[in-house]
């Protein structure tokens, strides 16, 4: 069987390794076996954060909501409940980007939710 040196493959595995570890502290950018740490490290924290962003960007769309419909004299939870009694089916998402750049149409939207506030279903 003849012998593997492995010196072309090893020496790209290294590179790829140092890349992602670019703009790291000290040896954690130049040293192979602490850069690999900190990258596997680092891609950890990129796997969990892309979960966790979503539940931050929720609620910030629900704080702006809830600024907005204030405004009207209403509460957040007052506006989402008469949301779903008068049918309308935004999402938070759009609701908020509705409240901080079309204010006019927010309006309409929370004068169609108010009609629905304390009414059974």
């Amino acid at each position: 069987m003849a012998r593997v040196k492995r010196g072309l493959t090893k020496r790209q595995r290294h590179k790829k390794i140092l890349s992602m570890a670019k703009g790291y502290r000290g040896r954690s950018s130049s040293c192979y076996r602490i850069a690999h740490e900190r990258v596997e490290k680092g891609l950890q924290y990129a796997y969990r954060d892309r979960k966790k962003n979503k539940s931050n960007f929720r609620s910030l769309w629900i704080s702006r909501i809830n600024a907005a419909v204030r405004a009207y004299g209403i509460t957040y939870s007052e506006f989402i409940n008469a949301l779903t009694k008068a049918n309308i089916t935004l999402d938070r998402k759009v609701l908020a980007d509705m409240a901080v750049r079309d204010a006019d149409s927010f309006k309409v939207v929370v004068e169609n939710a108010k009609r629905f506030i304390g009414e059974a279903k």
